[in-house]
């Protein structure tokens, strides 16, 4: 995952650094320094390459950043914003105005700002090169393979002690051996071609037994630099680790652009410069997850390391600007339904409507366009799940993330991709279903039906499965076309299998913010042959101007009344009280709010002790 493929083009002409500025030096004494408020002073006390990149920012143009630890909504919308905000101990990011442009700039500052680590990493991984041949042992694990490249690099490199002043050495370098080290940290160690550019390498201070001589910041910035691009995703680092970012995408040749929570659309000062390299870096990346890419297989679709969605397109023969890829980022903490409510996806009232229709084996699909909220919808909604329940999950790419013990969780095989199919054969959404009948699951939850395994899906429904899945139709009468059209060809009289569909959407608000909302939580109720239409009541929708939610449906639902209630052996006289569960399951959501229990497992667990202490009896 080197870093020769790309090139960071700032928007503003950097600063002239001093040659002699010393980031170990009393900051006190420094003019910059002493301009930074005190939450600023603190983080380039702790880290010197944000201090060195300051030095280079055109602070009399654009006037001093302002340094905020985390970022809140009352952010949306900032015209101008010249923000930096820690990404994690060693990673900045600066947001930059671009007044010729709808999106501002994304700027990653890492320890690679350092001006000296150009120059010092080729002849570091010269010196890792003729070290190979003393290694006992293949790493095999990612973690393994970090350890000794952290071993290696504290065997060529020692931290200069601070004030000791070691008169400069120097000794010819080897630049050899490099297939061995290919294979051994299934990696290569590219900067080495800059040593072959012609320019005339820098003799640094070594050791008498050869160790480069290296500043404590040198140190980190090397050792952080290496992990980066010879153990993890190299130059997407950065856009991986922060958690404002929801989309990172490269459509060819060019920078690349991100979808940010706060700030929207952005583009980064991180740019792909030559079609070649773009392509090498797609291959790459590729590798990495296991699911090599050809011009014979130009696709790829398939999750990185930290569960990330990514699909990649190789070449320019069916993308014309160069290879392209785009990566829909997951939160290592799923939004849960109190995190949903917050941001007024829904309300307190169908938050505890959808409570009650799944603790009691509704059949239900989130319906939507693509990006509309559909699956952290889904998987927000599991919480719901009881506890005790086994569920079996069915996705061709992981993406759902359940709190429940009992989880069996499926994904689909391509053909060719593993071992585990021995003749390279495939292993599709449609057999995983099938299989997952025998299985004896409580629910069954597809992380998108599209195709065939809709048919399974729906005897599953009818032999008494409940199922839950994503579904691309923007309304519930283009989502029973599509049910029963080519190619998944579901009877209509079979429709009524499913209870409830949520139409969820990302709408655009007066003020130009597109939000995510459940436009309408709908009952179906069943096929007419006569008129040969389909009857469904809408239970609840979203009111646009008051951006609200409406209980249309309160006093005529059929799966509280006729289903649930039923169920559970409620006389008639007495199904009316069910809405009484609904508005007191909404209290018990809205306190659990208040009192702090807002996080995915957090709720989970606090829904199971109610569960536990008899709160939730319906009828009693």
């Amino acid at each position: 995952m080197g870093d020769l493929s790309v090139a960071v083009n700032l928007p503003f002409k950097p600063e002239p650094v001093d040659a002699d500025l010393d980031l170990y030096a009393d900051l006190e004494s420094d003019a910059l320094f002493k301009m930074l408020p005190a939450n600023a002073k603190e983080y380039v006390q702790n880290s010197p390459h944000l201090f060195e990149y300051l030095h280079t920012f055109p602070v009399n143009t654009y006037g001093i950043p302002l340094f905020l630890s985390e970022l809140k909504k009352d952010l949306l919308g900032t015209k101008a914003p010249n923000i930096i905000y820690p990404v994690n101990d060693t990673t900045f990011v600066h947001i930059l105005p671009d007044p010729d442009d709808v999106r501002n700039f994304y700027i990653p500052i890492e320890p690679s700002f350092l001006h000296s680590v150009s120059e010092l990493l080729p002849v570091i991984e010269t010196k890792l090169i003729d070290l190979i041949d003393s290694l006992e042992t293949d790493p095999t694990t990612e973690k393994e393979r970090t350890e000794v490249l952290k071993k290696m690099l504290a065997s060529v490199a020692v931290i200069k002690p601070p004030g000791v002043d070691i008169a400069s050495l120097t000794r010819k370098e080897n630049h050899g051996a490099k297939s061995k080290l290919v294979t051994f940290l299934n990696t290569d160690f590219t900067a080495q071609k800059k040593l072959k550019s012609g320019k005339k390498s820098k003799n640094f201070p070594i050791t008498p037994d050869g160790r480069i001589i290296l500043t404590n910041i040198e140190y980190q910035a090397i050792e952080y630099l290496l992990v980066r691009d010879k153990i993890d995703m190299g130059v997407l680092k950065p856009f991986l680790s922060d958690p404002y970012i929801e989309d990172i995408s490269c459509d060819g040749v060019g920078p690349i652009f991100v979808e940010h929570k706060i700030f929207k659309g952005l583009k980064s000062v991180i740019e792909f410069k030559v079609s070649s390299e773009l392509d090498d870096f797609v291959v790459k990346v590729a590798e990495r997850i296991k699911r090599p890419i050809t011009y014979r297989s130009p696709i790829v679709d398939s999750t990185l390391p930290d569960g990330s969605r990514i699909n990649i397109v190789y070449g320019t023969a069916i993308s014309k600007h160069g290879s392209n890829f785009s990566i829909r980022k997951v939160n290592e903490v799923p939004l849960s339904i109190l995190n949903i409510i917050e941001n007024n996806g829904l309300d307190y009232l169908s938050a505890a409507y959808l409570w009650i229709c799944i603790e009691y084996g509704m059949s239900l699909f989130v319906s939507g366009e693509t990006a509309s909220g559909k699956t952290t919808l889904l998987n927000a909604i599991t919480t719901f799940i009881p506890p005790e329940n086994k569920i079996v999950t069915i996705e061709d790419t992981p993406e759902l993330n359940l709190p429940h013990r009992n989880w069996v969780r499926e994904v689909a095989l391509a053909k060719g991709k593993g071992e585990a199919t021995g003749s390279g054969g495939e292993v599709t959404m449609f057999d995983l279903l099938k299989t997952a009948l025998h299985q004896r699951p409580n629910q069954i939850i597809v992380g998108e039906i599209r195709g065939v395994e809709g048919n399974v899906a729906f005897s599953a429904m009818q032999t008494g499965h409940p199922v839950m899945s994503t579904f691309h139709a923007a309304s519930v009468e283009k989502l029973i076309q599509r049910l029963c059209g080519e190619p998944i060809n579901i009877p209509k009289t079979y429709v009524d299998n499913l209870n409830l569909v949520i139409i969820q959407s990302a709408v655009k608000r007066p003020d130009g913010q597109v939000v995510r909302r459940m436009i309408s939580c709908n009952e179906m109720v069943g096929y007419d042959a006569e008129t040969g239409g389909f009857t469904f009541v809408q239970m609840f929708s979203w009111e646009p101007v008051s951006d609200t939610f409406v209980w249309s449906g309160k006093g005529s639902s059929f799966l509280l009344e006729n289903k649930i209630a039923t169920m559970l052996g409620i006389p008639d006289s007495r199904k009316s009280e069910i809405y009484l569960e609904v508005e007191k399951r909404a209290k018990i959501l809205e306190r659990l709010h208040k009192a702090g229990y807002v996080k995915f497992w957090d709720l989970f667990h606090m829904i199971t002790k109610i569960k536990k202490q008899g709160l939730l009896t319906i009828g009693s």
